[in-house]
């Protein structure tokens, strides 16, 4: 917590100084001004409704997955990482993803406060030729690059994964980095190059990352310069967007840093990285307080805590959403999202899935509503 507070005063006496309006009339914000408000405001990218689920057992109906997504966009997250075409073999959770995307397109977000972007794996070329097929169906039901995108479309997003260890890759992907990055390649361009007669337009991609600061194979013994390498083979291959992902939640303040660092170093911008922690030894916001003084503003989370790593036991889920949004308002970030809508986000798709609740924060919201119900009896 020491840590917390030390941020929060960082950041605190680094903001402009708020003074009373001394006008009545609108004048422009300048750049100064703009780029100071830019510094707390935070993205959010929810994954709970594809890597928060996709590990389940028991199957999860399209409708449900639905209903998640309806329900965080109303809460104000602006990103939703919404499913993934993969081989139902390898992943039986993601097999409705062409189902959802139709979905998405033809139900265009009416009640959420902010625009939406929806986000979809595609790890090769079979599986960008899925979600194409899904897009040229509905090319006027969406927006593409370049963003933002309007209150009445989504905007879709599709995303690779790479690994930061050779064990890892071979396990997840089948084969080694070099391949990967070789195949990865292929799906980002063709993803911002479609055929001049292909009803889709170009993509925004984004490409992860794994076991960056742990692997559950090589443990703890990943070079940040192998990091480094893997990033900037992907930006140049044009992708939009860097999400460095601690899978195993293996990760630590010191070796976050040292990451964030080697990064920098080879010339990787921060407003390029996002940053994808799990909580699994409890180092998941200790290590987006180093993220965010490196100048990250961009995060992963899951709603109540969903999600783990199929080639780590014991691994528990992504930083919880919850914890996130409750972390970042206590250092006086903008999150844009609905604290106490989230909760009950959380409460209700804990409870549809039949597991706990893993949001400490969220936790503590219900209980605090059940002490002010009982005060109010009395």
């Amino acid at each position: 917590m020491a840590r917390y507070a030390l941020l929060s005063r960082r950041l605190l006496a680094s903001r402009p100084c708020m003074r009373a309006a001394t006008r009545s009339f609108a004048t422009a914000t300048s750049s100064t001004q703009q780029r100071a408000s830019s510094d707390y405001r935070i993205k959010l990218v929810e994954v709970g409704p594809r890597d928060g689920l996709q590990n389940e057992k028991t199957a999860i109906p399209v409708s449900v997955k639905l209903d998640l997504i309806d329900r965080l966009a109303k809460t104000g997250m602006t990103t939703i990482e919404a499913g993934a075409f993969v081989s139902p073999k390898w992943v039986p959770q993601m097999a409705g993803s062409s189902e959802i995307l139709e979905h998405l397109l033809q139900h265009p977000p009416t009640s959420a406060p902010n625009p939406l972007t929806y986000s979809f794996l595609v790890p090769n070329l079979k599986g960008l030729d899925s979600a194409v097929q899904v897009l040229t169906r509905y090319p006027d039901s969406f927006t593409a690059d370049p963003l933002p995108p309007t209150q009445s479309k989504p905007a879709i997003e599709l995303a690779v994964f790479a690994a930061a260890t050779e064990s890892f890759s071979r396990a997840n992907l089948n084969c080694d980095i070099a391949t990967s990055l070789s195949r990865f390649r292929e799906v980002i361009q063709a993803a911002k190059e479609p055929p001049k007669d292909s009803a889709s337009p170009p993509l925004r991609v984004r490409a992860y990352i794994s076991v960056v600061l742990g692997c559950p194979f090589e443990g703890y013994d990943v070079d940040p310069h192998s990091v480094a390498r893997i990033a900037t083979a992907l930006l140049e291959a044009g992708a939009d967007e860097i999400a460095l992902g601690d899978t195993t939640g293996m990760g630590t303040a010191p070796r976050t840093q040292e990451l964030l660092r080697c990064l920098a170093s080879a010339g990787v911008r921060a407003e390029d990285l996002a940053m994808h922690f799990h909580d699994t030894y409890g180092q998941a916001l200790v290590n987006t307080a180093v993220a965010l003084e490196h100048g990250i503003r961009t995060f992963d989370c899951s709603v109540a805590g969903l999600g783990g790593c199929p080639y780590s036991p014991g691994a528990t889920g992504n930083v919880a959403s919850e914890d996130m949004v409750y972390f970042m308002e206590t250092l006086g970030m903008d999150t844009g999202v609905d604290l106490d809508g989230l909760v009950d986000v959380g409460e209700w798709i804990s409870k549809e899935i039949g597991r706990g609740y893993g949001s400490v924060v969220g936790r503590a919201v219900l209980g605090a509503r059940k002490r002010k119900e009982g005060e109010g009896k009395s």
